[in-house]
């Protein structure tokens, strides 16, 4: 099977050398991920790089393995749309035969475009002895004489059958999937974005990953060991999802000294304004660390009291290096509905809320000669201490940390009678990659991961639950999660590969 990639339309009009720049590394992105596609028996994934074009080729035609190439490709930053390819030799005769290609075209659409509106569209590059139309008619009518209930409506139709011809090469294309956009990873320079596992912070580093920066992961501890491990879940999720062609980094950092200092030390109203600006010190000698050139956040104009534009304003002044803030116009709701697009609102909604400080009356307007006498009273050094201290780790590994996370929950690679199995995967994956066989009578239920801290508590007790996902990553962070919350009858089920 073939699969036809567009690039997002930036990259196509940018010069020559930027343009082969970025297909190049979108062709190294892709034959990174795509080898984590599981194919029996057949010849690996290759990728081509055809300038107007990249192809995937594929010598399997399991449906289960298209449906995972889909997947991946849905995820993947410089994609603007993909489709399969149906690719036939055009008869090279004066009169070109057009049977062959209706007959593709049957094969792809017809039971798509049973009782639908439909339009027929060629793309066609080269000397012909037709006209696009010619062929767009034919097509038409044979999907007119064939399949039942059709009708043609050529300026808006429910489904568009697209063919392209490229010289004696003839296209048949499937569904137009959309892409995310944006550029390849990691074309544009590096980045720490602060992380805290709720809505905002995992929609700003999803932003800047889909623009194709290098997105590392700081994040403030302000809640203890339950707090990191839903931030973990966020960092490793967003890797896995969007950047997994290249490692990144997840910083943990105790800001609990810092917060401490900050309620001693500062009056209450200037306590979150003083907490912003001692964050971005923070953040910003990670980033001068790791070589980034700017810091992510995820405010947003006039959300809360810290985030009107005359304390931006202040907090800025913290540091000399450069903020992006890529959500600072959006609404509440337009960031919740990226986060339930790209998959991380059930995992916000799960995260407590931890603010680190609380003021009754929280300036809106601090003024920065309070902010400096406030800020008289820290240590200096306090902020270095605590990134001496900080715990960095691959975001990749994170799956190996939490072995050792989590050695009081058990980890079985076989199922016992009375247990019962939660596949906690979501349901497309479910779909396209079934649990393997299991012994006769062994329970199996689904809840998504992102729903699981919630629906656990309603499940019985006396029962034994084991979780399971593709990896094992997840299952053991969600086990951890619910060993915090009392519960010890849960495990991980990690069948043998």
């Amino acid at each position: 099977m073939k699969f036809v990639i567009r690039l997002h339309a930036e990259i196509t009009i940018k010069s020559k050398g930027v343009r082969k720049r970025y297909g190049k590394v979108l062709v190294s992105n892709l034959k990174n991920i795509l080898k984590r596609v599981e194919i029996e028996d057949a010849a690996p994934i290759k990728v081509l790089w055809l300038w107007d074009r990249i192809e995937v080729n594929v010598a399997s035609q399991d449906q289960q393995v298209a449906e995972q190439i889909s997947d991946e490709l849905r995820n993947i930053p410089g994609i603007a749309w993909f489709s399969r390819s149906h690719e036939l030799t055009l008869n090279s005769t004066e009169e070109a035969d057009f049977t062959p290609i209706a007959a593709q075209v049957l094969a792809t659409w017809g039971e798509r475009l049973k009782q639908q509106s439909f339009a027929v569209r060629v793309n066609r590059k080269g000397k012909h002895g037709f006209r696009s139309m010619d062929l767009e008619r034919y097509i038409g009518g044979a999907v007119l004489q064939n399949v039942e209930g059709t009708r043609v409506e050529l300026r808006r139709p429910t489904i568009e059958v697209r063919i392209e011809v490229d010289n004696d090469t003839v296209r048949v294309f499937g569904d137009k999937q959309k892409g995310l956009g944006g550029f390849p990873l990691p074309t544009q320079e590096t980045v720490v974005s602060l992380l805290s596992g709720g809505f905002d912070s995992s929609v700003a580093s999803f932003q800047l990953l889909r623009r194709g920066a290098r997105t590392h992961f700081c994040f403030f501890n302000l809640g203890g060991d339950r707090h990191e491990t839903g931030v973990r879940q966020t960092a490793y999720y967003l890797w896995n999802t969007f950047a997994s062609s290249h490692p990144l980094k997840f910083i943990s950092i105790d800001f609990a000294p810092v917060v401490e200092e900050i309620l001693a030390e500062v009056d209450n109203g200037l306590m979150g304004v003083v907490l912003k600006r001692q964050m971005l010190r923070t953040a910003q000698i990670v980033a001068r660390r790791i070589n980034a050139s700017a810091l992510v956040t995820g405010e947003a104009l006039g959300q809360v009291s810290s985030q009107t534009l005359s304390n931006l304003s202040v907090i800025d002044e913290a540091i000399d290096g450069l903020v992006l803030r890529p959500l600072i116009t959006m609404d509440k709701q337009e960031i919740i509905n990226i986060a339930e697009h790209i998959g991380t609102a059930d995992i916000a909604r799960s995260m407590p809320e931890y603010c680190g400080v609380i003021s009754i009356k929280p300036t809106v307007k601090a003024q920065r000669d309070a902010v400096a006498e406030a800020e008289a009273k820290l240590d200096p050094e306090l902020l270095q201490k605590v990134v001496r201290a900080a715990n960095v780790e691959d975001v990749r590994h994170i799956g190996e940390a939490t072995d050792e996370l989590v050695q009081p929950v058990s980890t079985v690679d076989s199922v016992q009678a009375g247990e019962v199995i939660i596949d906690i995967r979501s349901l497309d994956e479910q779909e396209a990659r079934p649990l393997g066989q299991l012994p006769e009578g062994i329970e199996v239920t689904s809840i998504p991961f992102f729903k699981l801290a919630t629906a656990f508590a309603e499940l019985d007790k006396k029962q034994h639950y084991l979780l399971y996902c593709e990896k094992g990553v997840m299952s053991k962070l969600q086990a951890l999660y619910l060993q915090e919350q009392g519960y010890n009858n849960v495990g991980v089920y990690q069948p043998p590969r």
